[in-house]
């Protein structure tokens, strides 16, 4: 059983993009705090009334979110 789901957070065209790995969720924001708070909303809706079991997951999973962020260049 997993303790925690794990997702994904990028840049989009007109602000970030959050996705999990293993769960259909999928939001959006225009600030990476506004990404966050769409993206676990979007889970705690996905996961009510599932039966966490059946997806491998114990109760009260924990999201780790990691971002994407472009190499740091020097443009001097």
């Amino acid at each position: 059983m997993q303790r925690t789901i794990k997702a994904y957070v990028c840049a989009g065209e007109s602000g970030y993009v959050a996705e999990c790995a293993g769960l259909a969720v999928c939001t959006q924001g225009r600030t990476l705090d506004e990404t966050i708070a769409n993206l676990q909303e979007a889970v705690a809706l996905y996961l009510e009334g599932e039966d966490l079991e059946a997806l491998d997951l114990e109760a009260n999973p924990s999201l780790i979110v990691t971002f994407e962020v472009e190499p740091f260049t020097d443009a001097g």
